[in-house]
């Protein structure tokens, strides 16, 4: 089957133009047909084909070239190198009122848009109701769409895209500015236009709009295509990413903690399926963590393990108060004391977390040092939350 749309090679560079000799220099190229000899490289050698029926989730943090993708594929600007080949009726919303003029009303808007996206006049006049009752903005669609919020705007917009009845849609996370009620009928709506042969290109930050509504997943960083794949995959791997950017200033606190507090967590060691530096385990895998704490006295310091998610939600602690004997010294090292705690049947859902041990003075009142290890969950499933619990549907 030949694809939608391919890619082959795409760069893309913007020069510089701070300096008035920068502008002259661009000015030059541009008159030449060359590439910039200084700039900012947006794109580098992407390649990519997309086939009808894919539904593709573009994700990257900001600046690592998402919205300039998606302008060379639609042909709002060119690429500098490589080719870009697009075989399909195309309906694009990939900024905020792009295409609407704001001193003209939403209806003379949706005219002109209509008309931009190949709607003749016979076909609005058939499907104007439709686009009137999608966008649900009511008599505001005789009001110039400056007095438009940002939400009121992406309803109209999102409107006639769905009227003009497209085969590839390019979205770039307007569903992010509408309300709930919006985003659930456009998210519909979508869920629609796939099942019925629709080929979707989505740029979003939310991980969960793109497992729900993407089969594939690429990740941008620096320009460059990171991964490609399944979007469960590539989406758990883009969060694990963003978590391990920060995991060696977080052991350096840590770290500097352990180094001044009275009792002190000497190590904290997973043991599961995968190891590595960020072990990987499946939902209701086996999960043994163990810990060593050091005393400067030699009475037997509190542990307490915990659990947390991502974003710093709490999941799970447990503390060796409830568990006497836990604690037993360490052979051979008389300020070192160890605990192990065996999780056999992990319930987390697929995402990233952080274990944590804490080393608490002996009266278990205050918590004197704490140490993280990083750990990530994966798997496919719809399951919202942090836990699966047992359940059955009757």
């Amino acid at each position: 089957m030949t694809p939608l749309v391919r890619l082959a090679g795409v760069s893309k560079v913007y020069p510089r133009v701070h300096h008035p000799r920068e502008r002259l220099r661009a000015f030059g190229s541009l008159l030449l047909g060359r590439e910039p000899a200084r700039g900012a490289l947006v794109l580098n050698d992407v390649s990519l084909e997309v086939r009808r029926g894919q539904s593709l989730g573009i994700i990257g943090e900001n600046g690592a070239g998402k919205s300039t993708l998606l302008k060379v594929l639609t042909g709002v600007i060119e690429p500098t190198r490589g080719t870009v080949e697009c075989r399909a009726r195309t309906a694009a919303l990939l900024e905020l009122g792009a295409g609407f003029q704001p001193d003209f009303s939403g209806m003379d808007n949706v005219r002109m848009k209509s008309a931009i996206l190949g709607m003749s006049e016979r076909d609005l006049d058939q499907r104007l109701d439709d686009i009137l009752a999608f966008a649900d903005i009511g008599q505001y669609i005789h009001e110039p769409v400056k007095h438009y919020s940002s939400g009121m705007v992406v309803r109209l917009g999102f409107a006639v895209v769905v009227a003009s009845r497209p085969e590839l849609l390019i979205t770039d996370e307007v569903l992010a500015v509408g309300d709930e009620s919006f985003q659930k009928k456009c998210i519909r709506w979508i869920d629609d236009f796939i099942e019925n042969d629709g080929t979707l290109l989505l740029v979003s930050h939310s991980m969960y709009l793109v497992q729900k509504l993407c089969r594939h997943a690429l990740w941008l960083r620096g320009g460059r295509v990171e991964e490609y794949g399944d979007a469960h995959r590539v989406t758990q791997d883009y969060l694990a990413w963003h978590e391990a950017r920060n995991r060696a200033e977080e052991l350096h606190r840590a770290e500097e903690r352990g180094v001044h507090g009275h009792y002190a967590v000497h190590s904290l060691e997973l043991t599961t399926p995968s190891g590595g530096e960020t072990p990987v385990l499946a939902t209701g895998d086996a999960l043994s963590v163990d810990m060593v704490m050091r005393s400067p006295d030699g009475r037997v310091p509190v542990g307490m393990i915990g659990i947390v998610r991502v974003d710093g939600t709490p999941v799970y602690g447990v503390c060796t108060e409830d568990a006497a004997g836990c604690v037993r010294p360490v052979t051979g090292q008389e300020d070192q004391f160890h605990v192990c705690l065996e999780l056999p049947d992990l319930a987390l859902l697929p995402g990233q977390y952080t274990l944590r041990g804490h080393a608490l003075d002996p009266e278990g009142m205050r918590v004197c040092d704490t140490m993280e290890r990083t750990f990530r969950v994966r798997g496919e499933t719809r399951e919202f939350g942090m836990v699966r619990l047992a359940h059955r549907w009757r």
